[in-house]
Protein backbone atom coordinates (compact mmCIF):
# COMPACT_ATOMS: atom_id res chain seq x y z
CA UNK A 1 0.00 0.00 0.00
CA UNK A 2 0.56 3.71 -0.41
CA UNK A 3 -0.60 6.84 0.46
CA UNK A 4 -0.58 10.10 -1.69
CA UNK A 5 -1.03 13.58 -0.87
CA UNK A 6 -3.57 15.56 -2.03
CA UNK A 7 -1.45 17.48 -5.03
CA UNK A 8 -0.74 13.89 -5.83
CA UNK A 9 -4.61 12.89 -6.32
CA UNK A 10 -5.16 15.89 -8.06
CA UNK A 11 -3.20 15.54 -10.86
CA UNK A 12 -4.48 12.07 -11.16
CA UNK A 13 -7.86 13.52 -11.54
CA UNK A 14 -7.33 16.98 -13.35
CA UNK A 15 -4.33 16.04 -15.76
CA UNK A 16 -3.74 19.67 -15.15
CA UNK A 17 0.34 19.17 -15.81
CA UNK A 18 1.58 16.29 -17.95
CA UNK A 19 4.61 15.11 -16.38
CA UNK A 20 3.05 15.09 -12.76
CA UNK A 21 0.08 13.73 -13.93
CA UNK A 22 1.74 10.82 -16.00
CA UNK A 23 3.73 10.24 -12.77
CA UNK A 24 0.65 10.38 -10.24
CA UNK A 25 -1.07 7.99 -12.41
CA UNK A 26 1.65 5.22 -12.46
CA UNK A 27 1.55 5.04 -8.52
CA UNK A 28 -1.59 5.11 -8.52
CA UNK A 29 -2.43 2.74 -11.66
CA UNK A 30 1.35 0.66 -10.43
CA UNK A 31 0.25 0.37 -6.28
CA UNK A 32 -2.04 -2.68 -5.09
CA UNK A 33 -3.76 -0.40 -3.16
CA UNK A 34 -3.83 3.49 -2.60
CA UNK A 35 -4.84 5.34 0.81
CA UNK A 36 -6.86 8.44 -0.18
CA UNK A 37 -6.96 9.85 3.64
CA UNK A 38 -9.96 11.86 4.73
CA UNK A 39 -7.85 15.29 4.85
CA UNK A 40 -6.76 14.71 1.88
CA UNK A 41 -10.22 13.66 0.23
CA UNK A 42 -11.46 16.97 2.05
CA UNK A 43 -8.80 19.16 0.99
CA UNK A 44 -9.14 17.67 -2.84
CA UNK A 45 -12.79 18.96 -2.82
CA UNK A 46 -11.98 22.24 -1.13
CA UNK A 47 -9.54 22.56 -4.04
CA UNK A 48 -12.04 21.46 -7.33
CA UNK A 49 -15.00 23.71 -5.45
CA UNK A 50 -12.71 26.63 -5.22
CA UNK A 51 -12.53 29.49 -7.26
CA UNK A 52 -10.15 28.12 -10.19
CA UNK A 53 -12.45 24.61 -10.85
CA UNK A 54 -15.67 25.73 -9.17
CA UNK A 55 -17.21 22.14 -9.39
CA UNK A 56 -20.48 21.64 -8.73
CA UNK A 57 -22.15 19.47 -5.77
CA UNK A 58 -23.11 16.56 -8.36
CA UNK A 59 -19.32 16.85 -9.94
CA UNK A 60 -18.03 16.60 -6.50
CA UNK A 61 -20.36 13.13 -6.07
CA UNK A 62 -19.21 12.03 -9.29
CA UNK A 63 -15.78 12.73 -8.72
CA UNK A 64 -16.06 10.74 -4.93
CA UNK A 65 -18.11 7.92 -6.91
CA UNK A 66 -15.37 7.63 -9.29
CA UNK A 67 -12.69 7.08 -6.52
CA UNK A 68 -15.10 4.54 -5.11
CA UNK A 69 -14.59 2.51 -7.77
CA UNK A 70 -11.12 2.83 -9.03
CA UNK A 71 -10.19 -1.13 -7.64
CA UNK A 72 -7.10 -0.22 -5.63
CA UNK A 73 -8.16 3.11 -3.77
CA UNK A 74 -8.78 2.46 0.06
CA UNK A 75 -10.36 5.52 1.76
CA UNK A 76 -9.16 6.01 5.57
CA UNK A 77 -13.06 5.14 6.47
CA UNK A 78 -14.82 4.38 3.52
CA UNK A 79 -18.17 3.86 5.68
CA UNK A 80 -18.06 6.93 7.09
CA UNK A 81 -17.38 8.79 3.40
CA UNK A 82 -20.44 7.47 2.15
CA UNK A 83 -23.11 8.16 5.32
CA UNK A 84 -21.13 11.90 4.80
CA UNK A 85 -22.38 11.88 0.94
CA UNK A 86 -26.02 11.06 2.08
CA UNK A 87 -25.53 14.14 4.37
CA UNK A 88 -23.73 16.30 1.35
CA UNK A 89 -27.06 17.69 -0.17
CA UNK A 90 -27.45 19.59 3.39
CA UNK A 91 -24.55 21.09 4.82
CA UNK A 92 -20.72 21.14 3.12
CA UNK A 93 -18.75 17.55 2.49
CA UNK A 94 -16.44 18.80 5.35
CA UNK A 95 -19.18 19.00 7.62
CA UNK A 96 -21.04 16.06 7.13
CA UNK A 97 -17.75 14.54 7.17
CA UNK A 98 -17.31 15.75 11.04
CA UNK A 99 -20.77 14.67 11.92
CA UNK A 100 -20.58 11.41 10.39
CA UNK A 101 -17.34 10.78 11.83
CA UNK A 102 -18.43 11.72 15.31
CA UNK A 103 -20.97 9.41 14.83
CA UNK A 104 -18.92 6.86 14.19
CA UNK A 105 -16.63 7.31 16.45
CA UNK A 106 -19.28 7.32 19.71
CA UNK A 107 -20.65 4.03 18.15
CA UNK A 108 -17.02 2.15 17.88
CA UNK A 109 -16.37 3.27 22.11
CA UNK A 110 -20.27 2.67 22.54
CA UNK A 111 -21.09 6.15 24.04
CA UNK A 112 -24.10 8.05 23.67
CA UNK A 113 -23.65 11.05 21.44
CA UNK A 114 -25.24 13.92 23.04
CA UNK A 115 -24.84 16.36 20.14
CA UNK A 116 -22.51 17.52 17.66
CA UNK A 117 -22.26 21.68 18.07
CA UNK A 118 -21.88 24.07 15.08
CA UNK A 119 -23.14 27.49 13.95
CA UNK A 120 -23.17 26.54 10.50
CA UNK A 121 -27.09 26.76 9.88
CA UNK A 122 -27.18 24.00 7.16
CA UNK A 123 -25.23 21.41 9.27
CA UNK A 124 -28.01 22.46 11.86
CA UNK A 125 -30.27 20.72 9.87
CA UNK A 126 -28.29 17.22 10.16
CA UNK A 127 -30.35 15.12 12.84
CA UNK A 128 -28.38 15.35 16.03
CA UNK A 129 -26.39 18.87 14.62
CA UNK A 130 -27.35 21.76 16.89
CA UNK A 131 -26.72 25.33 17.35
CA UNK A 132 -24.26 26.01 20.16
Amino acid sequence: MIAIDTNVLLRYLLWDDEKQSAKAEALITDSSFVLVSDVVLVETLWILQGRKYRISKEETLAVINALFEEPNIIFEDGQTIWRALNDYRQADFSDTLIINKAKYIAEQNQVDLEAIYTFDTAAQEIEGVKAP
